[in-house]
């Protein structure tokens, strides 16, 4: 990698480079490597660990903590790295390290097909797909993980090795839910499928002082829906929106939403249709870049009349989402990936968002009490949902046995922790101080 490939405090294009999506994040590495091939990956992991700095690895920097960016350390910047190639005969999509989910959805799409792609279309593949990947096609095809094929990898000595159920099934294995543990991903293989290109969002909103009777209905729809309709409900300032997303012909979706009468006279109802890609974009303006953020995030298997009263006594300034699981997720062995609580009903996530530094205590504190209402409701949590939680949070992603299993590849691979700016499994020798809230 030539010296033109990195970015110094002062060089034009640094501060801009060490943005995430979080506005708390601001941190200054003292170097930013921006990386067009593997071969430059190679040189800047060589290089970190020839200067002994620390190495953070940037791809949509979409954690809520910023491990993307290492204060006085080196950034390996993927974004450079962002082309998809589509073989739809096939149904294959190889996917660089640095693809936004928006590259892998627009080179899908035109052949009326896609792979499991969260909800936000400037999230990375790499960060989503190696923490397990939830989105609107989960249900339906799996978490994005489970539709990985293969994935080329820079380990920790600067070897490119190639992970699959053939290759290195080990790693494989653990790097589909154990997240940046192992090594930088430069390029993932995806199975794709025949999801045609239009949807349809369903949305009523109650007010939360009356709408307890509403979710409870809500959420016993949810268990009986076919595949295509993820259920999704948020409690936000008051209003409870109530709704699910159908990923196929509207029609049939809007035959499915008759049941929601069910749930009471809505103050407003909105049933839209519109098409996949607009689908995997609409969140995009709210998720912006230029809030400061805080969350907290909790599975549940199942959401009980407790649970639900918790949701809505949420913080009003707090928006309280929750997404359904269950369907193709739950069908795959628990023992088939790193990703754990398969059985999981709903996934809720208690993020507050603000633009004044002065708040910043008082926002992270009252999101922390709301979470901590529905925290006796809990049976886990998401890795890529974990912020501040250090290694409690690890536990809570990962079952005893699987965290063990992890540690036991840890050891193999990345013996000196080299990647632990991340949700880390540290190995069992570990002496350098890893991960968030460490």
């Amino acid at each position: 990698m030539t010296d033109a490939g990195f970015l110094r405090p002062g060089d034009d294009g640094y501060d801009e480079a060490r943005q995430v999506w979080n506005a708390m994040v601001d941190r200054r590495p003292e170097l930013i490597a921006r990386c067009h091939d593997v071969h430059d990956v190679v040189a800047a992991v060589a290089m970190a660990r020839r200067e002994g700095l620390e190495i953070g690895v940037r791809c949509g920097g979409h954690s809520v903590v910023g491990l993307a960016v290492p204060e006085g350390g080196l950034m390996i910047d993927l974004t450079p790295m962002g082309e998809v190639r589509v073989d739809p005969d096939r149904r294959r999509a190889w996917v660089q390290g640095g693809a936004l989910l928006g590259a892998l959805d627009a080179a899908t799409q035109p052949y009326g097909l896609a792979t499991t792609a969260g909800n936000v279309s400037h999230t990375g593949v790499g960060g989503l797909t190696l923490g397990g990947g939830m989105g609107w096609l989960a249900r339906e095809h799996g978490l994005t993980c489970d539709n990985v094929v293969s994935i080329q990898l820079v380990t920790a000595c600067g070897d490119v090795v190639r992970a699959s159920t053939e290759e290195n099934p080990e790693l494989f294995w653990g790097l589909r839910g154990g997240g940046g543990n192992f090594g930088i991903v430069t390029e993932f293989e995806f199975r794709l499928h025949d999801t045609g290109t239009r949807a349809l969002s369903v949305e009523l909103d109650f007010p939360v002082a009356d709408a307890e009777s509403a979710m409870a209905r809500w959420r016993d729809l949810s268990a009986a829906a076919p595949r295509r309709a993820t259920y999704a409900a948020t409690v936000f300032g008051g209003i409870a929106t109530l709704g699910f997303v159908w990923v196929g012909d509207p029609e049939e979706g809007r035959e499915h939403a008759r049941g929601l009468e069910l749930l009471g006279r809505p103050l407003q109802r909105r049933v839209v249709e519109l098409s996949y890609l607009d689908l995997q974009r609409r969140e995009d303006s709210i998720e912006g870049h230029a809030l400061r953020r805080y969350w907290k995030g909790h599975y549940f298997r199942d959401l009980s009349d407790g649970a639900v009263e918790a949701l809505l006594a949420h913080d009003p300034s707090v928006a309280a989402s929750v997404q359904a699981y269950g369907g193709a997720i739950a069908e795959v062995p628990d023992d088939a990936t790193a990703f754990s609580h398969r059985q999981t009903a709903f996934e809720y996530v208690g993020a507050a968002r603000w633009t004044d530094p002065a708040e910043d205590a008082i926002r992270i504190a009252t999101a922390r009490e709301s979470a901590a209402r529905l925290e006796p409701f809990a049976s886990g949590a998401y890795v890529n949902a974990l912020g501040d939680d250090g290694a409690a949070g690890v536990r809570r992603a990962y079952s005893a046995p699987k965290l063990a299993r992890l540690t036991a590849l840890k050891d193999a691979v990345d013996p000196d922790n080299v990647f632990h700016l991340n949700q880390n499994i540290a190995p069992s020798g570990a002496s350098r101080a890893s991960g968030p809230g460490h």
